[in-house]
C-alpha cells in the first residue's frame, strides 16, 4: 500500500483556511482519486488564534513557515501567504532545496519569479504546481498544458478579475458610477481598501503573463506585459458601447505573431453577441484558439476559498499520484526568450470619444488630424446639448497601429475645441 502524501501549509488566511477545510472534510474522496492517503500534517501561521482547528486535530505548527520547509516528515509545501518577495519567495526556494514539492497559489510569485522556481524545482526532481494561481476554479492550467498539447495554440484572452468584471457588469446592468459600484465591493469585501492591484490591471497581468508562458512556451515575462485598468471607464461609454453594439470588459490577451509575443491588459469593446459578453458579475472567463481544437471557452469562478482551494487539491492529488508534468507545459530548460512585441506596434479598431465646443469648423479640424496619421473612420456619433456646452463625439475607427492613432489623439487634444482628454478603448475582434 502507497505511503501518504504529508502536507504542510503555509498561511491560514482565507485560502489557507479553505484548503485545510477541504482537505479534512474530502479527505476520502482524494484517497481514492490518487490511490493514497494525502494527510495533512503540518501548518505555519503567525496569528495563532487561526491555528487552534489544526493544534486540536494534533496538527504541527509553526509560527515560522521556514521551518516547516525544512521538516522531514513534510512532502510537499502549499505556499498560501502571497507577495511576490519575501517570504513566501523564501519559503518556495527553501522547499525546493529541501527536496520537496511546491503547491502555490500566489500568482504574483509566478509572474516575477516562476521561471526561476521551474528550473531550481526541475533541477531537484521535484513538482511546482500552481492551478490555483489563474482563474480560481477554471483548470485553465492544466486545459492548456495538457489538454490542449496537441495544439499550436495562436492566441488566449479572458476577464482575469472578479472585481473589475463585477464593477463593469453593474455600471453596465444598473446605469451606476464607477465610483458607487467600488465602494460597493469594497463593504462587501470583493475590494481591498486599496483597490490598485485590481482595478488598475496588475492582478490581471500577473496572471496573463502565467497564462502567456503555458501557452506559448516562453519564460514568464510580466514585464513586457501592457497594463492599463478601467478607472477610465465612464458611464457614458458604457452607454455608447451598448448603443454601438458592444459590451466593455477589461481583458487580458497574449497573442503570437510574426514578430513576436504580445501581452496586453486593457478594457474593450467586445461584441454584445459574443461569449464572453455574457460573462456578468464576479465570474472570470479565458478563452484559448488552438489550430486543431478551435476555440475553447472556460468560465468559471476566479476567486475564493472554494474554487482556489480545489484548485490547489487538484495539484496536490496529481502529486499523489505521481503524475509529473512540465511546469510550463516543456522543460523550464527549455523555455524560449520570446521578444515582446511593444504596444505601439498593435494593431487593432478603436473607440474614440471627445467632448467638443460645437462650433463650425471642429470637426473638419479633427478628420483632418486624422487623415494625417493614416488613422481611417468607420462611424460618428454626435449629440446635441444646450448652446455653448460641450457635445460629445463618438468615433469607431478602422484596423490601424496603436502607433498612430496615440499621435492622432496627442494632436487632437491639443485643438482649442476640445475640452476634455479624449478617451480611447480599444476594440477586440473576436
Amino acid at each position: 500500500m502507497n505511503s501518504p502524501l504529508k502536507i504542510g501549509i503555509a498561511g491560514l488566511g482565507t485560502i489557507g483556511g479553505g484548503t485545510f477545510k477541504l482537505l479534512t472534510e474530502q479527505a476520502e474522496i482524494i484517497e481514492r482519486r490518487s490511490g493514497r492517503a494525502v494527510r495533512l500534517v503540518a501548518v505555519a501561521e503567525p496569528d495563532a488564534s487561526r491555528m487552534k482547528e489544526a493544534e486540536k486535530n494534533g496538527i504541527r505548527c509553526y509560527a515560522d513557515a521556514l521551518p516547516m520547509a525544512a521538516d522531514d516528515d513534510v512532502d510537499v509545501v502549499v505556499e498560501l501567504i502571497g507577495g511576490s518577495e519575501g517570504i513566501a519567495k523564501k519559503l518556495c526556494e527553501t522547499a525546493i532545496t529541501n527536496s520537496k514539492h511546491v503547491v502555490t497559489a500566489n500568482k504574483a510569485l509566478i509572474a516575477h519569479h516562476g521561471t526561476a522556481l521551474a528550473r531550481a524545482a526541475e533541477a531537484q526532481g521535484v513538482t511546482f504546481a500552481f492551478e490555483a494561481a489563474v482563474a480560481g476554479g477554471i483548470p485553465i492550467i492544466k486545459s492548456l498544458r495538457e489538454g490542449l498539447a496537441g495544439n499550436r495554440l495562436g492566441r488566449v484572452y479572458g476577464i482575469l478579475n472578479g472585481t473589475c468584471n463585477y464593477i463593469l457588469s453593474a455600471m453596465s446592468e444598473q446605469g451606476r458610477d464607477f465610483e458607487d459600484v467600488l465602494k460597493e465591493c469594497q463593504d462587501l469585501g470583493f475590494a481591498e481598501a486599496d483597490p490598485s492591484f485590481d482595478v488598475d490591471g496588475i492582478d490581471t497581468a500577473h496572471k496573463l503573463a502565467i497564462l502567456a508562458s503555458v501557452a506559448f512556451g516562453g519564460e514568464v515575462n510580466f514585464d513586457a506585459v501592457h497594463i492599463e485598468g478601467i478607472r477610465h471607464v465612464s458611464l457614458m461609454d458604457m452607454q455608447f458601447a451598448s448603443e454601438l453594439g458592444y459590451s466593455i470588459k477589461l481583458l487580458g490577451v497574449a497573442s503570437v505573431r510574426e514578430d513576436g509575443l504580445e501581452q496586453r491588459v486593457h478594457p474593450c469593446m467586445v461584441p454584445s453577441s459574443s461569449p464572453i459578453a455574457h460573462v456578468l458579475g464576479s465570474l472570470n472567463a479565458v478563452v484559448a484558439d488552438g489550430d486543431f481544437c478551435d476555440t475553447i471557452v472556460h468560465e468559471g469562478h476566479g476567486a475564493g476559498a472554494g474554487p482556489t482551494s480545489s484548485a490547489v487539491a487538484a495539484d496536490l492529488i496529481d502529486i499523489a499520484r505521481g503524475l509529473k508534468v512540465p511546469t510550463f507545459g516543456v522543460p523550464a530548460s527549455e523555455l524560449k526568450s520570446i521578444p515582446p512585441v511593444p504596444m505601439e506596434r498593435h494593431r487593432g479598431a478603436y473607440y474614440i470619444r471627445l467632448m467638443v465646443v460645437d462650433r463650425p469648423g471642429v470637426f473638419a479640424d479633427i478628420a483632418a488630424v486624422l487623415r494625417d496619421h493614416a488613422v481611417s473612420m468607420e462611424s460618428v456619433l454626435q449629440r446635441t446639448r444646450d448652446p455653448g456646452e460641450p457635445v460629445p463625439v463618438v468615433m469607431t475607427m478602422h484596423e490601424t497601429e496603436e502607433a498612430g492613432m496615440i499621435r492622432a489623439l496627442e494632436e487632437i487634444a491639443a485643438v482649442e475645441a476640445v475640452v476634455e482628454p479624449p478617451r480611447m478603448i480599444r476594440i477586440e475582434a473576436l
